[in-house]
């Protein structure tokens, strides 16, 4: 055992913490915590100091009336170490113009002496963002290079919207603005706390480097305990040096994940989840949610249902209360790969799911940070559904055919059965098909199930009172299962 155990790493980083301050921090990790204490060594003794924003962060001081309302053109050379050196706020999504919240003293923008809090971008490098959302203009700061070019005006009006909102200054736990995944009262990070050094348990814990604000040099590194009491954002010199503290704290974590499954089993044969007892697989998944926000989700995967949770659950009682539940056997992978229509999802590592329920289609699309976890997920995914519909064999529903009240059962070997139970009578089977005699099945997305098994009743017109989604999509779950079954690709 003890040749498999993993040396230390440590080293020099920034932690961000109130009034945007960036503390100089040491930071090591080991193979079960990640510990934070106050940075030592030549030019460490002591945090740096918070860095100033231009007009002492109120967006009305020391701004020439004369350039309220009026459009302007600034040249910016970005500097080798701090990119732009500005915080954005706004977007279509919030009905606001993308607008500089933050100005950081000493930093490129700070140095044209031409920009000022609560100046709108209008555009960059010639771009429009004036209807642009957060994360579109996120990407369009982010391709620039060496030179950038911004055109902006300065909105006077928007003083309240910075006065009211909140100025991002803790050490986040979800980059969206709009979503916040852990409690508001999540303890923030600051000198006092790291004196004697502050150990977060890698046990579940999230890590990203898909972070807001703007990181156009990719330095940035986001990680969280699983409970989300412990929220840190780092930042490091380059984006090399954050991609290799990235992989050593995923490995960690990743290493910890059989721990973490033999817990939860030991709760769910307890709890009785979803009738479920077999942990499949355990992780964290960001999904998009409408408006561009996003929302970091704990995800379990179990034999017959995918469960989420706001954060790992420790107790029988968190763990039988996910805030969703969907039946694997409804559910069904459609898309994994780049995403179009999303700056957000413009990588590789997304997918798709979709479930049929009794209110119709919900889909959801969710990233993942690697692509070994891609890759994961999606033959989890996969594989779940033709398990659990190997685990369910038959569904059934009541429905009304021709006039009259009967059952319709599915079954993944006997195929369908509409039959009638009368008090006192046996069951009277009123037809009866294999899936290899189905040719065509459809749905009007209200009520109505359509089946067509080429016999000489012709196209079956199914009434089952609610939508018929769910029914639908176990069919399909059914008949990928029996290709899968041939060894063939469903």
């Amino acid at each position: 055992m003890a040749a498999a155990r993993r040396a230390p790493k440590s080293g020099l980083l920034e932690l961000r913490a109130p009034g945007e301050q960036w503390l100089r921090v040491l930071v090591t990790l080991a193979e079960d915590f990640l510990t934070v204490s106050p940075g030592k060594g030549s030019g460490a003794e002591e945090p740096p100091p918070a860095p100033a924003q231009l007009n002492g962060g109120e967006p009305c001081a020391q701004v020439p009336e004369s350039l309220t309302n009026v459009k302007r053109t600034v040249r910016i050379v970005k500097q080798d170490v701090g990119g732009l050196g500005i915080s954005i706020k706004g977007g279509r999504e919030n009905k606001m113009p993308i607008l500089i919240s933050k100005i950081f003293k000493g930093l490129a923008a700070d140095q044209t002496e031409a920009l000022y809090v609560g100046d709108a971008i209008l555009s960059v490098n010639g771009a429009d963002l004036s209807e642009a959302t957060h994360d579109e203009a996120v990407q369009a700061l982010k391709k620039t290079g060496k030179e950038v070019v911004l055109e902006v005006k300065y909105m006077k009006e928007i003083s309240p919207y910075f006065k009211n909102s909140s100025s991002g200054a803790t050490v986040s736990w979800d980059p969206s603005p709009a979503v916040s995944l852990q409690k508001q009262a999540s303890p923030i990070l600051s000198l006092r706390d790291l004196k004697e050094g502050k150990n977060m348990p890698l046990k579940m814990c999230y890590v990203s480097r898909k972070c807001l604000p703007i990181d156009p040099e990719n330095r940035y590194l986001e990680v969280c305990s699983a409970d989300g009491r412990i929220p840190l954002f780092l930042r490091v010199k380059d984006e090399v040096t954050a991609q290799s503290w990235f992989n050593a704290i995923h490995t960690n974590v990743n290493a910890l994940v059989p721990r973490v499954k033999e817990e939860l089993r030991a709760l769910l044969a307890a709890a009785g989840v979803a009738g479920s007892k077999e942990i499949k697989h355990i992780g964290w998944l960001t999904e998009q949610l409408p408006g561009d926000g996003t929302k970091n989700i704990l995800t379990i995967l179990t034999e017959k249902d995918l469960l989420f949770y706001n954060s790992l659950p420790q107790t029988r009682d968190a763990l039988n209360k996910p805030t969703h539940s969907y039946p694997l056997i409804a559910t069904r992978l459609v898309h994994s790969g780049p995403s179009k229509g999303s700056h957000l999802y413009d990588s590789e590592l997304s997918f798709a799911l979709r479930t049929g329920t009794k209110k119709g289609v919900e889909t959801h699309l969710f990233s993942v940070e690697t692509h070994r976890d891609l890759a994961m997920w999606t033959r989890m995914l996969v594989d779940g559904c033709h398990s659990a519909a190997e685990f369910t064999q038959e569904v059934s529903a009541a429905c009304t055919w021709n006039g009259r009240d009967c059952t319709l059962s599915i079954h993944i070997d006997k195929g369908f059965t509409i039959f009638t139970t009368e008090p006192g009578i046996s069951r009277t089977i009123l037809l009866q098909q294999p899936f290899e005699k189905l040719q065509m099945s459809s749905d009007d997305g209200a009520k109505m199930l359509y089946l067509d098994f080429g016999s000489a009743e012709g196209e079956i017109q199914l009434d089952l009172h609610s939508c018929p989604k769910t029914i639908v999509f176990i069919i399909h779950s059914f008949l990928s299962a029996k290709v899968t079954r041939l060894g063939l690709l469903a």
